[in-house]
């Protein structure tokens, strides 16, 4: 289908760039092809005696909706038969969609059912399966009465084997109800936390007899006593729990306040200026889980608080599944793309080879977010690259940075950046606080997108504050240009998975992992740094398969172990570790060795998120034999420089 563009088209306008001091606002760059999508960023800087630097926009935060219900109750009525939500089940199918109108009748039917059962903070809603119509109206119902519901990752029930996380989170929660795509699937996971709820299953799936259909909860008659309840709703109310990854210990249940939501979609208004003209225009094809804040709160909230429609993409980045996605691709041409790293590697693998997708991608998308990870620069070129050869102009890349605790966003990169990893400037509303870490900026945030803290767990809330009430994120940051703070940041890691060589040099684990992906594309998939209190940095190398046996010039055949052995892909490591290495890094900036790895990240083992991302210190944990091996100087396994 044919989508709207975004914005109306003006020629001879390009997106601004960010002014030079003393120029016009109004200047325009050499990349893009329409005006006024974003707000010139400003950003001030309070340098304090202790040596901490605090952050700030000097544009004040807007009022915010008081909840996202709001949102939804007001497109119903002024846009009720736009296509809210779609979803098919094959390339081969057509779209089923619900509109505003239709959504929200079905949200207050199934909130009238909730509100029968008592539900409650104390007894939420749980969801554990993907992205679905079914999905978002349920959450949508309970959060419109002031109950909680909370999306956990489909990896912990289908692909886990003894299912410990899942238990944790159950126990945690004490759901009033759990709700699955189809108990089937579900069902030795449905099993194993049997005995830790007294919550009714229910099942997108009409025909299991072992569950309760949505579809009848959906058509509930309404009850006066959901418009009571939806008028109790207040900004402090939660809205929903989402768990942290685990990529940095156990996974914690992050309360979610409506404020947090409506006040984070808000301050993106404010950046995302376009959304005030055309936001109804947005089109959006996403996978990103709602188990997770990038997906939920960043990209379904941005649709729901705009009035824009959500084609929800089967697909995702990962073997086997990623042709949906293509398939998508050319059935909806978004007007905005949304993905990790990992997504953006495996679309340019396929525009390079498929004419028609390039023509449908780049025909209607005006800009591309990337977040969940640092964008190698490699991959930042080669989508520009194709886009100047498919419509004649330079894709603009964007991105933000936050957490779970920030309901995402606590800064956006809403200007054009001279290259990958710039994560912008402190959004309205939000201050960005800077402490010296050793040789870091470690950065903190306070603001109103931010959580008051973690589900029944006080003590784990009292340790992620400072004493000024600056949620401590863990994670540091560089300044762009110290004299002109709104040029941004750059991500410089995670404190806490730095770490030093004897000699005492510090190794930033977060740039080296971007450099080291870069030097040794598109073999490298992901990379984890090793060498704590060694000589010398090594890697453990997660190889990009595919790519490596196309490189070996290998059968589909071929393999793993036979793949990662092949002499041509030793030497490309090899070649790849060389050039990192005459890139004039020192002893901290390059490895002299690398491993790979013919296992994948473990999800039970905590080694990765559904999103893509590694924990480091979980694989090196996990993997002590593979790291003895890297560091043994008479093995074979390793290739070296």
């Amino acid at each position: 289908m044919l989508c709207p563009t975004l914005w109306p088209k003006q020629p001879g306008t390009r997106l601004r760039p960010i002014p030079d001091p003393g120029e016009e606002e109004t200047m325009t760059a050499t990349r893009g092809d329409a005006t006024s999508l974003f707000a010139t960023p400003k950003t001030v800087a309070e340098h304090r005696a202790d040596g901490s630097i605090v952050l700030r926009s000097p544009e004040p935060l807007r009022d915010s909706a008081r909840c996202i219900g709001d949102w939804l109750e007001h497109f119903a009525r002024q846009a009720p038969d736009k296509i809210f939500l779609a979803e098919r089940d094959s390339a081969d199918t057509p779209w089923a969609t619900v509109t505003y109108a239709g959504a929200l009748r079905r949200v207050r039917a199934a909130a009238s059912w909730i509100l029968a059962q008592g539900l409650s903070a104390e007894r939420p809603v749980v969801i554990l399966s993907d992205n679905s119509i079914d999905h978002a109206l349920l959450a949508l119902a309970a959060q419109h009465v002031g109950v909680p519901s909370a999306a956990i990752s489909p990896a912990y029930s289908l692909m886990s084997r003894d299912f410990d996380k899942l238990k944790s989170m159950i126990a945690l929660l004490e759901p009033g109800a759990i709700y699955v795509s189809s108990t089937k699937p579900f069902a030795a996971a449905l099993a194993a936390i049997k005995p830790l709820h007294s919550a009714q299953i229910i099942s997108g799936n009409a025909g299991d007899a072992d569950a309760l259909a949505f579809r009848a909860i959906a058509a509930t008659p309404e009850t006066p006593d959901v418009t009571t309840a939806f008028a109790a709703v207040t900004p402090d109310t939660i809205a929903k729990f989402l768990f942290t990854s685990g990529s940095t210990g156990t996974p914690k249940a992050v309360i979610n306040t409506q404020r947090m939501l409506t006040s984070s979609q808000q301050a993106k208004a404010q950046t995302w200026t376009f959304l005030e003209q055309s936001g109804g225009d947005l089109v959006i094809l996403d996978w990103l889980p709602w188990s997770h804040t990038f997906g939920a709160n960043h990209n379904f909230n941005l649709v729901l608080r705009n009035g824009g429609s959500l084609y929800i993409d089967g697909g995702k980045p990962a073997p086997g599944l990623f042709a949906t996605s293509l398939a998508n691709l050319k059935s909806v041409m978004p007007t905005v793309y949304f993905n990790v790293p990992r997504g953006f590697d495996m679309l340019i693998a396929a525009l390079r080879g498929d004419e028609e997708l390039r023509r449908r991608f780049f025909s209607e998308v005006k800009f591309a977010f990337y977040a969940g990870a640092a964008l190698p620069q490699n991959l930042w070129d080669a989508l520009e690259q194709l886009s100047m050869e498919t419509v004649g102009r330079a894709l603009p890349m964007v991105s933000a940075w936050g957490s779970t605790e920030t309901s995402p966003l606590a800064t956006d990169c809403h200007f054009l950046a001279e290259r990958s990893g710039n994560i912008g400037v402190p959004i309205p509303g939000t201050e960005l606080k800077l402490v010296t870490s050793g040789d870091k900026l470690e950065v903190r945030v306070r603001g109103p997108n931010v959580t008051p803290g973690y589900w029944k767990a006080p003590e784990l809330t009292k340790q992620a504050f400072d004493d000024e009430g600056f949620y401590l994120i863990g994670d540091a940051v560089k300044l762009a240009d110290s004299a002109r703070p709104e040029r941004g940041l750059f991500f410089d890691g995670r404190v806490a998975e730095d770490f030093k060589l004897n000699s005492g040099t510090w190794v930033s684990v977060g740039t080296l992992r971007v450099a080291g992906i870069a030097a040794l594309a598109p073999l490298a998939q992901d990379i984890v740094v090793s060498g704590h209190g060694g000589d010398e940095v090594r890697f453990l190398v997660f190889p990009n398969v595919a790519a490596c046996r196309a490189h070996a010039g290998l059968p589909e055949t071929a393999g793993v172990n036979e793949v990662l052995g092949h002499e041509k892909v030793r030497v490309a490591i090899a070649q790849g570790l060389a050039r990192l290495k005459q890139q004039g890094a020192n002893s901290s900036g390059h490895a002299t060795r690398a491993l790979l790895l013919a296992e994948p990240p473990s999800v039970d083992g905590g080694e990765i998120t559904d999103k893509g991302y590694i924990n480091q210190r979980a694989v090196l944990t996990r993997r002590a034999d593979a790291v003895a091996r890297l560091n043994d100087d008479v093995s074979g396994a390793w290739v070296g420089l």
